[in-house]
């Protein structure tokens, strides 16, 4: 334990490192009896415990987990962007465990060490006198290289040219197999005055590139309609008893009489079964695959595929004035494969949910060196932005909205589940950042950001002389994380300001839409909580880790928050299993859902893990867990 300084003081207080030796009530005060030994003996005292801390030094293990602070749901299904209260440090060793491999892009805004003092986060981040404050974050590069999909993904870094050569040479020391490019970035045309120097007006963007990812060319022009392909077959050879028939593919579907949408699609007929035994269904027209001349043909997908891209908005329903002769089209393989490439775009959708697809005109072009855009004025898309959503909240240097969204975008366009993680949020331009890239093509990419909830310094001392300090319910709502961060991105996704006003403006460039209209995501809001040993191995804590486990299989769906009585569970995208007597009926749960991802078995028991590993599913990933959860959750920090 450390005695924090007294109520109303700024020092740093008593740095000693003390054991605690038992509790009492001294005065109705709960108390602590501590003691701290020295080469002439032992000083003992009795403190209240509100004035004592816990720490760990730098090598011992800490037990990470996840409570959940609030979370916003507009998305349906889609994944949860994470938003964790944490030293970054530690919150990236925890994420060794859910994301190890498996990032597809780091956005980080670090500290510039300037030593400016409006947020203790953004630009004081170290002390001036530390040796090591150029390079104070380096251990945080060396586990988010872990996090990296080493084949596949992309680190953007933007710093000052106070840093950028230390930073440089960092880079190439932690990624020595990448490729690494400087983009110089104006962020701010008219430029910040120094006085006897030069008017600083760009940043630098380092972009580590590793393994096969590319940068994505952009295609500029206006966009122009795709054509739909008839989900009816034309050709002679697929005729319905042709030479070689796919029964399959020969099946109703119903569309209603009233509106002319689908209602559904009907199942595959056997190849001498006739249409006629099949009955019409009340208020709806049943559609076949025939020529006019009344030809027998297929359909140019199974039942299943076409329910599945009519759920998608792939399958629309064209007709004649009169509601008359209705035909079907669809999205063809291929086209689905470019709207994944990024080649295709979705604008929008219908009143029916059927996708508005187009494609960029204009020849392919990629991104120079030297970046000077309107939309990537930090004034007018950073601070100004932010004003509109959360009015009245002041943070400094907010990166502009619209130069994150781009420099994502020349990376995970063709990435629509992309997982992205930026470890220094700040504001939390970067989530919002990736909801925007979502809406432009439908994705499902997912944004896990990190930040601790440090108070500005003005603030800092208002709140000391009150007798605050932080831990504080009054000093911490003035934090980053729950001030700015937190309300930022719930403002974003129910296009709400904190005060549940309409937020008032309009997003622009590659988009524009009135930002009232929010986003279709969702999110959630973690505190990383340290665990101790003794309730870790007792499966006391099982309720702090069960977030994690949730986060490793994709953060969507169902949570499993407890040890489950009956001894296993299957959730939407994973399934924990603690009794191994249970071990048949919960993989027989696990084979009936195509969702599942990933199973955890709770055993110490090689053998037995290993037999039932063998009966899941081949795109189910087993994982054990030990029984006392010890070597699964504990990070040993500098090792």
């Amino acid at each position: 334990m450390r005695i924090l300084p007294p109520r109303g003081t700024t020092h740093k207080g008593d740095q000693r490192l003390w054991k605690v030796t038992g509790f009492q009530k001294i005065d109705g005060k709960r108390t602590a009896r501590i003691e701290v030994k020295h080469k002439d003996g032992a000083e003992v005292q009795n403190v209240p415990t509100e004035d004592l801390v816990v720490v760990a030094e730098f090598r011992d293990y800490i037990y990470p987990g996840l409570v959940s602070t609030g979370k916003v749901t507009r998305g349906g299904d889609k994944p949860f962007h994470t938003v964790i209260n944490a030293e970054n440090y530690h919150a990236l060793e925890a994420l060794t465990y859910t994301h190890r491999g498996k990032i597809d892009a780091i956005y980080i805004d670090p500290p510039y060490n300037t030593g400016a003092k409006d947020w203790k986060y953004n630009n004081d981040y170290v002390e001036g006198e530390d040796i090591y404050r150029h390079s104070k974050w380096l251990r945080r590069l060396l586990v988010a290289r872990e996090l990296l999909n080493p084949s596949d993904s992309v680190l953007i870094v933007t710093i000052d040219e106070k840093e950028y050569l230390r930073l440089g040479l960092l880079l190439e020391q932690v990624f020595p197999d990448s490729r690494i490019t400087m983009v110089s970035a104006v962020i701010n045309r008219s430029g910040v005055v120094r006085a006897g120097d030069f008017t600083r007006i760009n940043e630098y963007v380092f972009l580590v590139v590793l393994g096969d990812c590319k940068v994505i060319a952009q295609r500029s022009g206006d966009v122009e309609s795709v054509r739909w392909a008839s989900l009816r077959r034309f050709e002679d050879s697929s005729r319905r008893h042709g030479p070689q028939p796919r029964p399959d593919q020969f099946y109703p579907i119903y569309v209603r009489k009233s509106d002319m949408r689908i209602d559904s699609v009907g199942d595959s007929i056997g190849y001498d079964v006739s249409r006629e035994s099949v009955p019409d269904r009340p208020g709806c027209l049943t559609l076949w695959p025939l020529k006019p001349n009344g030809t027998e043909m297929i359909w140019g997908l199974t039942p299943a595929t076409t329910r599945k891209r009519l759920a998608q908005g792939f399958v629309k329903v064209s007709h004649s004035k009169g509601g008359k002769n209705p035909t079907l089209y669809y999205l063809t393989s291929g086209q689905l494969a470019e709207i994944d490439r990024g080649e295709l775009i979705i604008t929008g959708r219908d009143m029916n949910g059927v996708a508005q697809v187009e494609f960029r005109r204009g020849k392919a072009t990629y991104p120079s060196t030297q970046w000077d855009n309107d939309s990537h004025q930090s004034k007018s898309g950073g601070a100004a932005m932010l004003a509109e959503l959360i009015p009245g909240r002041r943070f400094p240097f907010p990166k502009s909205l619209f130069a994150v969204e781009d420099a994502l975008r020349f990376f995970v366009l063709d990435k629509p589940a992309a997982v992205i993680l930026d470890f220094f949020s700040g504001s939390g331009t970067t989530a919002h950042a990736v909801m925007r890239l979502n809406k432009q093509d439908g994705g499902r990419r997912q944004c896990i950001s990190v930040t601790n909830n440090e108070v500005a310094a003005d603030e800092q001392k208002r709140l000391r002389e009150q007798g605050l300090r932080p831990g504080d319910t009054e000093w911490d709502k003035w934090g980053i994380c729950d001030y700015i961060t937190k309300p930022r991105i719930a403002a974003a996704i129910t296009g709400k300001t904190p005060e549940g006003v309409p937020i008032n403006g309009d997003y622009k460039f590659t988009d524009e839409f009135p930002m009232a209209d929010g986003f279709e995501e969702n999110a959630e809001f973690f505190t990383l909580t340290y665990e101790t040993p003794v309730a870790i191995s007792h499966n006391h804590a099982f309720s702090r880790i069960a977030s994690l486990l949730w986060m490793r299989a994709g953060s969507s769906g169902r949570r499993i928050e407890q040890i489950p009585e009956k001894g296993w569970d299957a959730a939407d995208t994973y399934g924990l299993l603690t009794d191994l007597d249970q071990a048949a009926t919960f993989g027989e749960a696990v084979n009936d859902k195509d969702s599942i991802q990933i199973a955890f078995i709770v055993t110490d028991d090689d053998r037995r893990f290993e037999s039932i590993a063998r009966r899941l599913p081949k795109s189910v990933e087993p994982v054990r867990l030990y029984e006392s959860y010890l070597s699964n959750f504990r990070f040993s920090l500098g090792q």
